[in-house]
């Protein structure tokens, strides 16, 4: 085993055991965690949908964020494994059809979309990245229809696919357009961020 796998290896072992520790369904909170501590996006009183939620580290996370206060809508084909509260709503279905996108804009507008969601993977590379960039350009259209002014976008991307284009979709309706690898990333993981801050 070489350094950076076993490096790597450590890594996942650490961030996995701390999410169980911590009571969160994945490791993957950690990336939402870092992004919002960087830039400030997730506040007291927030309304938030979660796109591609389950099993729902995310939508956990964000839960504890905006308080009672808050509001969030979680999507995903499938089920959540977090208790649901009085002021969380959980939508299981395509969150790109009419009939959801209708239920989810009965809640808009939305402070920040946020997105977790990844294509079922192939393994090969050029075919995954051309399925996360068409996953990614329908989460950045629904963050046009329901998002508020001034509001934001985190979006999981695969590298090597069309993230210049997806980086100009984004930046034509955000005023600014963040890329960031976190660092509970596997290092050998070719997914980072796209974030959008402050909405035309």
């Amino acid at each position: 085993m070489g350094r950076t796998a076993a490096n790597s290896r450590a890594t996942a072992d650490f961030y996995t055991l701390k999410a169980k520790r911590e009571g969160y369904p994945a490791r993957s909170v950690y990336k939402l965690e870092e992004i919002d501590n960087k830039f400030n996006l997730i506040g007291k009183n927030s309304k938030i949908l979660d796109v591609g939620a389950a099993p729902g580290s995310w939508s956990l996370y964000t839960l504890k964020k905006i308080g009672s206060g808050g509001f969030l809508c979680s999507v995903d084909l499938n089920p959540m494994t977090i208790k649901a509260t009085s002021n969380s709503l959980f939508l299981q279905g395509d969150a790109f059809s009419e009939q959801v996108v209708k239920q989810i804009l009965l809640h808009a507008p939305y402070d920040g979309v946020i997105c977790d969601a990844a294509p079922l993977t192939t393994g090969n590379r050029l075919v995954d990245s051309s399925a996360s960039s068409a996953l990614v350009e329908e989460v950045i259209d629904l963050s046009k229809k329901v998002v508020k002014p001034k509001g934001f976008l985190v979006v999981k991307i695969f590298q090597g696919g069309d993230e210049q284009r997806l980086f100009k979709l984004v930046s034509e309706i955000y005023t600014q357009c963040k890329k960031l690898k976190p660092k509970a990333c596997r290092s050998e993981s070719f997914e980072s961020y796209i974030i959008g801050l402050d909405l035309k």
